[in-house]
């Protein structure tokens, strides 16, 4: 077995210094083996010295050392039309070797390019420094858009990507400059609200407690008892959304992730009937995902950032966002744990809703009873603190008489408090 230590001109290395294989076109150190390398290398010599074959235990006869072999170590491909600002990244990989691995797991076949995001990925690619390797890395981890790399904290896109730390702080500073992500005025960002769409509910009432219907590049979280209308409210605004602007919708199609095992299709049929749509279209047009634990549902959430442009995706529904939490995290001894991952799950919410300004997010979530409550309303909202902050907007549902459901706003940010009364009917959501 020959040992890769010298270029093809004759030039000389240096031990332990980089240089460029000509045969098997590879970087390479000198005094190291490669198994790329391997099969090529053991041709040549049996070729050229029949006679003599190099062991693995043979002693550097420049040097007077055993060779350093290191079968694991896979150096970066040079291509011909390297492009120079990849460099960074190549050093990077250095100080992170696993980069290399990932590099060469993801398949051109894994990304695809050819969808709805492709004005968003020619953004990230003319980011400097960004390459073909880094580029598929970037996409294959969900974040293929200068809002989702200026937006993420870097430590989320290092554990996700596998980029090294530098690389990632300048791609994240380059995004926010080619965005203008700073200070602004008032005036800026009340044109901005003024332009933010709303899906109608199908209830006025409701809508008019909610300023107009569920607003885009928010969370809203409707919380309450079984039976007080979460799961119904979800299912009415996947048909909604679908409808034409003037009409209250957003033109655009749902994502539902179920963790209760409550999604009915042929409810929203009757649903979509009731508007005069076309059911089976309206069924189409709703992704649906069935989320059996914790880290499925997050899972999701996280794969969710790959397909809200390909798939038009207006609306998010997670029924409901406690569930699972609630039945694998027992005991105090888990409570710790159970509120930050509840609380990472929620931002991750909250940063599509910002990446994508159109995307509206509806969560629904479970109550709990205070036992030192005697009197008022012993009922709170389950997940604490950390849910009640992660949320933009919060509504408190409750039963009425009959089909009736009086829905109270607890807390947003631009809305006073106070109360609306809907129906659930064969047909779905109505004053």
């Amino acid at each position: 077995m020959a040992k890769a230590t010298e270029v093809s001109n004759g030039a000389q290395i240096e031990m332990g210094k980089p240089y460029f294989c000509q045969e098997c076109k590879r970087n390479h150190t000198k005094g190291k083996i490669y198994k790329e390398h391997l099969k090529f290398a053991t041709a040549i010599e049996d070729e050229e010295n029949p006679d003599e074959m190099v062991s693995n235990n043979e002693l550097d006869e420049e040097n007077g050392e055993a060779a350093d072999y290191d079968d694991n170590f896979e150096d970066i491909e040079v291509e011909e039309n390297i492009d120079f600002l990849d460099t960074e990244d190549d050093l990077e990989d250095e100080e992170n070797p696993d980069n290399d691995e990932i590099a060469d797991d993801i398949d051109d076949d894994d990304v695809n390019l050819d969808n709805g995001a492709d004005a968003c990925v020619e953004a990230v690619k003319k980011l400097p420094g960004v390459g073909e390797a880094t580029l598929k890395k970037l996409i294959k981890s969900g974040f293929n858009s200068l809002e989702s790399i200026a937006y993420t904290p870097p430590s989320i896109i290092q554990e996700e990507s596998g980029l090294g730390e530098k690389t990632i702080v300048k791609l994240i500073k380059s995004s926010m400059d080619k965005l203008n992500i700073g200070f602004k005025s008032a005036e800026d960002v009340w044109e901005h609200r003024r332009t933010i769409a709303k899906i109608l509910t199908g209830s006025q009432e409701l809508d008019d407690l909610l300023g107009g219907g569920i607003e885009t590049g928010s969370v809203t979280e409707f919380f309450g008892e079984f039976r007080t209308g979460k799961t119904q409210l979800a299912h009415q605004l996947c048909v909604n959304v679908q409808l034409t602007r003037e009409h209250g919708g957003l033109e655009g199609n749902a994502l539902y992730i179920d963790t209760e095992g409550t999604f009915r299709p042929e409810r929203i049929i009757q649903m979509a009937d009731g508007l005069d749509l076309d059911h089976k279209q309206v069924l189409k047009n709703i992704i649906f995902g069935r989320a059996y634990n914790s880290d499925h549902q997050i899972l999701l959430i996280k794969e969710a950032a790959n397909i809200i442009k390909e798939k038009n995706i207006k609306l998010i529904i997670v029924d409901s966002i406690i569930g699972h939490f609630r039945s694998e995290y027992i005991g105090r001894g888990t409570l710790a744990n159970r509120q930050q991952t509840i609380n990472s799950h929620l931002h991750d919410l909250l940063r599509l809703s910002e990446i994508n300004p159109e995307l509206a997010v509806v969560v629904t979530n479970q109550v709990q009873s205070k036992p030192d409550v005697f009197y008022g309303n012993p009922l709170q909202a389950a997940g604490g603190n950390i849910i009640a902050h992660g949320s933009t907007i919060r509504i408190y549902l409750r039963k009425g008489k009959g089909e009736q459901r009086v829905a109270k706003i607890v807390d947003a940010p631009h809305l006073p408090e106070g109360e609306a009364v809907f129906s659930i009917t064969e047909n779905g959501i109505t004053d």
